[in-house]
């Protein structure tokens, strides 16, 4: 008994004293709990040694059902004190929740068809009593009513229809649909007619008529040869996800820069995102002051946009919408580029969230990634921007089908430039099926989704001001002293600034993207900013450019117009307007702009090394060493990327 005393004691007193008794004699409850606890231990072992915890899980389901039963007397007891009539409703209750809960997916049948059915008819009766071709807002009804019914068919027919799940292995013979002779046939088809288009082009379309241009192609070819320079294996690069990278990238750039159906359907979608997002200022006005809000731009304008899309994105979410499309992306991606579906899925994702989400959607995975996926999954998080992010930039003025065209043009280039400076040397232990498996949210209904989307943007909206309170004081203190370094040897103008160090470091990769030559040393100066400090304030630097251009065009519109002669005069940069108005930094041309639009979408910066590092280090702690030892690389690979992508858009993009 004093072994057992002992052991006890262990258990019960901190402070090494010995169990207390009370005035009866008896040992204190934990005592008593403890003997209890060894007489079933003891118990146990005279039985046979059942295992404990399912004596335990036994054992709280005797409790649990003792509760039920406590419960259901309890509400039987009360049944005896309500009247025949309350009785009779409760009955009722319960039967229809019971057939609904038996008839769930039937009653969801039913009422889908009977909304289709409605809508049917209210969309029959619009087109034929008032389309008009010349109303855009009928031709959107028409669009959207189409890509819903082909998007609904496809999944119909996918699930109900065609047995055997498709994916895009059956085009490439990996599941033994077609033979592998043919198979390499039509890819290597597909290779070489590919070169010969884009070579010819280039040649016809771009070198005889805009041969400056070429400069945006010798930056391509400038960044794949310096990558496989310095690649991480370059004997063990593979060049089929750096080819199919850079050719998705130039097929989509030359469907939306050079084509006027494309250029007007991302223009059209632009300036829906604008409308879409100008809902928000409705809540503003309710929370600010509908004469107030505007006065605090940046805080009240801008960054509730980024409120207002979370809560959006986290109902799709909701919904299954954000997992159906980034699903498809993704697979897409792998077809094309041969990488696993892990990074694949990542890169789809960082579309439309940002670097430190994105990684949730495969973090069961990121333990068992190689490092070559580890750089890839860091790189498509530098070389994208989060939705809610570039809803920010649209409302500074930003293009937004240009914003929109980077973000997506980014993820095939950031696999491209990963694979070229990290190339794989192992196999990924990721299945397809596993990786593409995406649940739904897990909210109970659509305003908990929103509910909950909108307080994730609180830390996000916390972040984005901070950091800009942060960087934009210390550049300025920068600034101040790089200034006062450069009045000790009578450097007046230019001023030694950090933008004119950067505007030289960053020239040659301004020069090689193609701006224009008047605008190299601005747009150098915009990736230095973004590198170093973040993109947010390079954007900021870019909105005022933009914000001067409006202002010069239309100062020269009213000129024209009123037969008034122009007043333009040059101090340093700044413009001076005929009308006493400064347009501080000067102007950008079009194509300058729209190539820095591209050149500065994504994160890849210095600051957020460290939160790449938080978040996939969080999801993985064992892989955190790995980590660390790809993030620098991943984020020079993001921010080449995001160049590839404006050198793209340079050889591509026509004024007019």
């Amino acid at each position: 008994m004093s072994g057992s005393a002992v052991q006890l004691n262990s258990w019960n007193n901190t402070d090494g004293s010995p169990p207390s008794y009370n005035s009866t004699g008896n040992t204190n409850s934990a005592f008593v709990h403890d003997e209890n606890a060894k007489y079933v231990i003891e118990k146990e072992t005279e039985l046979g040694g059942k295992d404990t915890s399912e004596k335990n899980g036994n054992l709280q389901n005797d409790e649990t059902d003792e509760v039920k039963q406590y419960e259901e007397s309890s509400d039987e007891e009360d049944d005896e004190i309500d009247n025949k009539c309350s009785r009779a409703v409760g009955g009722v209750q319960r039967n229809v929740f019971k057939f609904c809960g038996t008839h769930k997916l039937g009653i969801k049948i039913l009422l889908a068809v009977i909304f289709g059915c409605l809508y049917c008819a209210y969309f029959i009766y619009a087109m034929i009593k008032y389309f008009d071709p010349r109303d855009e807002g009928m031709v959107r009804l028409l669009w959207f009513t189409l890509a819903v019914a082909f998007l609904t068919s496809g999944i119909l027919l996918k699930d109900h229809v065609i047995k055997d799940k498709w994916s895009f292995d059956c085009l490439s013979g990996r599941d033994g649909s077609t033979s592998q002779k043919v198979s390499r046939i039509i890819y290597w088809f597909l290779v070489i007619g590919t070169i010969i288009f884009v070579i010819v082009f280039v040649i016809v379309d771009i070198g005889l008529k805009k041969p400056d241009y070429l400069r945006s192609a010798s930056g391509i070819f400038a960044f794949v040869a310096l990558f496989y320079i310095f690649s991480y294996k370059p004997s063990k690069v593979k060049f089929r996800p750096v080819f199919w990278g850079l050719a998705i990238q130039f097929y989509f750039a030359l469907l939306i820069l050079r084509t006027n159906w494309g250029y007007t359907a991302f223009q059209w979608l632009g300036d829906r995102i604008r409308e879409f997002l100008e809902h928000t200022d409705a809540g503003a006005k309710f929370v600010f002051g509908e004469d107030t809000y505007t006065m605090h731009f940046f805080a009240f304008k801008v960054l509730t946009v980024v409120t207002f899309f979370s809560a959006f994105v986290s109902m799709l979410y909701y919904a299954g919408v954000m997992q159906f499309i980034i699903r498809h992306i993704a697979r897409f991606l792998s077809f094309c580029l041969d990488t696993s579906p892990t990074e694949s899925l990542n890169a789809a994702g960082n579309i439309f969230i940002g670097q430190g989400e994105a990684p949730l959607m495969i973090r069961p995975f990121i333990k068992d990634m190689t490092r070559s996926e580890l750089h890839a999954v860091c790189t498509g998080g530098f070389a994208t921007i989060a939705g809610a992010v570039m809803a920010a930039y649209i409302n500074m003025g930003v293009p937004a089908n240009h914003l929109l065209s980077a973000s997506v043009m980014s993820a095939p280039a950031a696999l491209a430039m990963a694979k070229l400076f990290w190339p794989e040397t192992k196999k990924s232990k990721a299945r397809a099926e596993d990786v593409y498996n995406m649940k739904k949210g897990t909210e109970h209904n659509v305003i908990e989704a929103a509910s909950n989307g909108a307080s994730v943007s609180i830390k996000l909206i916390a972040n984005i001001a901070v950091n800009l309170i942060a960087f934009i004081a210390i550049l300025d203190f920068i600034n101040a002293t790089l200034k006062w370094f450069g009045h000790r040897v009578n450097m007046h103008d230019p001023e030694l600034t950090f933008s004119l160090i950067c505007s030289y470091v960053f020239y040659p990769i301004a020069y090689v993207m193609g701006c224009s030559l008047d605008d190299v040393f601005k747009v150098a100066s915009l990736l230095g900013t973004k590198t170093f400090l973040n993109e947010f304030v390079a954007y900021s630097e870019l909105s005022v450019y933009i914000t001067n251009r409006e202002t010069y065009d239309s100062y020269i519109a009213n000129a024209l117009s009123q037969n008034i002669t122009t007043e333009i005069s040059y101090q340093n940069d700044d413009l001076i307007l005929g009308n006493n108005i400064t347009l501080s930094g000067g102007l950008l041309s079009d194509r300058s702009t729209v190539i820095s639009t591209y050149a500065l979408c994504g994160f890849s910066n210095l600051s957020s090394i460290g939160i790449m590092i938080g978040a996939l280090g969080a999801m993985a702690p064992s892989r955190k060493s790995d980590i660390t030892r790809v993030v620098v690389r991943a984020m020079i690979a993001g921010n080449v990327a995001c160049f590839m992508t404006a050198c793209i858009a340079g050889l591509l993009y026509n004024p007019e």
